[in-house]
């Protein structure tokens, strides 16, 4: 009960932010409950192993996003959109927020009122400073701050930026987004490198990856290295296998697999990532894999009309989960082994339906537990051709 009494007390906006609906449970039953959960949704489709958790279940995420607006006073205030609205619900320190990222937005927004930048309006549209997002890299302590402002015009940004880079010397980059737009989406699609290389670096398994401010990268750099080395151990790799690396992103999974394969093909639709996968694939010496920018499904069909083939096809498709019609072109292609990387898990109970149906069979599950506080969770499965 005490335990339970200071989890609260550790973060009085919990109940108004939602971000954290299991901060109140002991960290060993959210991992059971985790595990039931996934039991539940995959039952009689696949066993599950395990769930793997972590030692230090707080201050995980490496990537913070900040919403800026203001209070009934006109006070600069940031934080998160309360459940279900736009609501800011102001957050100054949060439990799994990395905490270098939390103290550099609480000194953006102390700078705002002396450098006199107002903070946007989505009812009437005016204001400058949207949102900050900010990216650290766990093992290379290399930190990105996205400024993203509604206009490309903004008053006094080289004083701005040498003011907060004297406060926090350890910044490495800083960007300016530009989103005019009136959507929920935080990112616009141009930008300004105000400071720096534009772009941030970390380390996974030993390879070392280049991340921009609109790459997908997994926001839990301690437990992506727990479930990718599952992932490749469970691909059952030799070294002379062709691999399949779909919805490859900046080309992490394809990358790190590709000391373990014959040879890799990375397949993604978004363009920034696959640039960023050839420079972080060159910047790893990594020489037996291929990055192509396009439709997985329809790049593994033509694959199949060549008369080629492919040995293991890792997928990590979006929480939406992946399509019949691209599970009908892994069939197509037949690779021996498939391994299954899920952020959706009830997506993933239809999709292992599938593949079923199309040929393939789920031989085990392990749940990785991602999101320490939060309801979510990830999990990866090895199926095999026709078993």
């Amino acid at each position: 009960m005490e335990e339970k009494k200071k989890e609260r007390a550790l973060c009085p906006v919990s109940k108004k932010c939602g971000g954290c609906q299991l901060l109140d449970i002991p960290y060993k039953k959210q991992l059971d409950d985790k595990r039931k959960m996934l039991s539940g949704l995959l039952k009689d489709l696949c066993p599950v192993k395990g769930m793997l958790g972590m030692e230090d279940p707080y201050h995980y995420r490496n990537k913070v996003h900040a919403v800026f607006s203001r209070d009934r006073k006109g006070n600069p205030v940031s934080g998160v959109y309360q459940a279900n609205s736009h609501i800011v619900v102001p957050v100054e320190k949060c439990l799994i927020e990395d905490e270098k990222a939390d103290e550099i937005i609480g000194t953006i927004r102390g700078m705002l009122r002396s450098f006199k930048i107002k903070t946007y309006d989505e009812d009437t549209g005016y204001g400058l400073l949207r949102h900050v997002l900010v990216k650290r890299g766990f093992s290379t302590n290399e930190i990105m701050v996205v400024l993203v402002t509604a206009s490309p015009i903004f008053p006094s940004k080289n004083n701005f930026v040498k003011a907060l880079r004297q406060k926090h010397p350890e910044i490495t980059t800083i960007i300016q987004n530009i989103n005019g737009r009136g959507t929920s989406m935080v990112l616009g699609d141009r930008e300004n490198v105000l400071y720096g290389k534009g772009y941030i670096e970390d380390v996974l398994c030993g390879r070392r990856f280049r991340v921009s401010s609109r790459s997908f990268y997994q926001v839990n750099p301690v437990q992506t290295e727990v479930l990718y080395k599952k992932a490749i151990k469970l691909a059952g790799l030799t070294g002379k296998e062709t691999v399949i690396d779909a919805y490859c992103g900046i080309g992490t999974i394809g990358i790190i697999a590709a000391g373990s394969a014959g040879n890799v093909l990375g397949i993604e639709l978004n363009k920034d990532a696959v640039r960023d996968a050839i420079s972080n694939a060159k910047a790893n010496g990594v020489k037996n894999i291929r990055f192509y920018c396009g439709d997985a499904g329809e790049f593994m069909e033509q694959m199949a009309a060549d008369g080629e083939k492919a040995d293991v096809v890792f997928l990590d498709p979006p929480r939406s989960g992946s399509t019949e019609k691209f599970i009908n072109s892994v069939a197509k292609l037949g690779p021996a082994r498939v391994v299954y990387i899920s952020c959706g898990p009830e997506t993933l109970a239809r999709d292992l339906k599938w593949f079923k149906k199309a040929g393939y069979k789920a031989k085990e599950a392990w749940g990785v537990d991602m999101f320490p506080m939060v309801e979510h969770c990830e999990c990866v499965v090895r199926l095999e051709r026709g078993r």
